[in-house]
């Protein structure tokens, strides 16, 4: 083999090693609806019901952390996101709102814990003037090693679910 074709075919290869190995790594592991995986959230938690009306034109999202059939100690801190950026966390037994406009939106609930991620992930048509409950659940068993699951709720049964639950606010930590 004289050196011309052994050089074009050893740049060839060469060339296409260095394409696959360039392309850039997804930001997350989960699904496109969560935020950014380094973002952690301070989480604080008070009893007091929170009722809202939701703005002009647009929909309220309740994002709901069931711990009822969690049985281990501490209970997680579960970050929710929505179309690809986080919109906050709960801690145990809790829930926020937040308002959005009208459309397709897709949701994610991603526990902070740094021993063991679990990621749940849901879509759902919001209009104008609703109201949507999500509940964040392991379904899986009691305590660790069990699965994380985002389950819309009837919005009966996310309202008493509220009156039982913790008002949750939370802000990512700096």
């Amino acid at each position: 083999m004289t050196k011309a074709p052994f050089s074009v075919l050893f740049s060839t290869v060469l060339l296409f090693a260095s394409l696959a190995f360039a392309q850039n790594k997804p930001a997350s592991l989960g699904p496109p609806a969560c935020g950014d995986p380094e973002t952690k959230f301070d989480v604080k938690t008070d009893k007091e019901l929170h009722p809202v009306q939701p703005e002009a034109g647009k929909a309220l999202l309740y994002f709901i952390q069931d711990d009822s059939e969690y049985g281990a100690r501490p209970r997680p801190t579960t970050r929710m996101g929505i179309d690809g950026k986080w919109a906050g966390a709960t801690h145990g037994d809790s829930y926020f709102y937040i308002s959005i406009d009208p459309g397709v939106h897709h949701l994610c609930a991603n526990w902070q814990s740094t021993l063991d991620s679990k990621v749940a992930a849901a879509h759902f048509t919001a209009e104008a003037g609703g109201e949507y409950y999500f509940a964040a659940m392991d379904l899986g068993g009691r305590g660790v090693g069990t699965n994380l699951s985002l389950i819309p709720l009837d919005s009966d049964e996310g309202q008493l679910l509220l009156t039982q639950l913790s008002f949750s606010t939370s802000h990512p930590k700096k």
